[in-house]
């Protein structure tokens, strides 16, 4: 791996993590906050394609499983963002990266990872909720999600081009 890559990929999770624990949870609706790291994964999907993205997204999955104020069963959100680096490095193999794309893969892989996040929870009883706030917080995160793709997609999948031209193909 190239050592460049390496230091803004650690960087890009740092910084997100740390935005997604410290200071969007004043700005939380209903409860549930943009998932920056999320965001890091796909773009990192889009750019790298799966097999990058689901490393990353195990690792980035552990660090939010374990930072601070996290109050669910570790491992939730290593599998949920394994599974958004897989979904995001499928749609680079298929299609060349448009706007349009993009939001899409964002949007599905929003989905796909709060839905698993929310799935286990279901399945550990961590923390007991229905299925109408599981919904809820589902559609939410979607939304987050989406909203912020125009503000840190362009500039995390631009960076990892520059690094190396070569190995993106979006």
């Amino acid at each position: 791996m190239n050592p460049a890559r390496a230091a803004l990929t650690v960087a890009a999770v740092a910084v997100a993590l740390v935005l997604q624990v410290s200071v969007f949870p004043h700005v939380a609706w209903e409860g549930v906050v943009p998932n920056l790291v999320l965001l890091v994964v796909v773009a990192t999907g889009l750019v790298r394609g799966a097999q990058p993205a689901m490393l990353l997204g195990f690792v980035a999955g552990v660090l939010l499983d374990l930072a601070p104020p996290a109050d669910h069963v570790a491992g939730r959100w290593a599998l949920a963002l394994v599974v958004v680096g897989y979904v995001a490095g499928r749609v680079r193999q298929d299609v060349r990266p448009t706007v349009g794309s993009v939001v899409a893969t964002v949007a599905a892989s929003s989905f796909v990872g709060t839905s698993v996040f929310a799935l286990t929870g279901i399945v550990l009883r961590d923390p007991a909720l229905g299925v109408g706030e599981v919904l809820q917080v589902i559609a939410i995160g979607v939304l987050w999600d989406v909203v912020l793709t125009p503000f840190v997609l362009p500039v995390v999948m631009g960076a990892f081009r520059r690094l190396e031209p070569a190995r993106a193909t979006a």
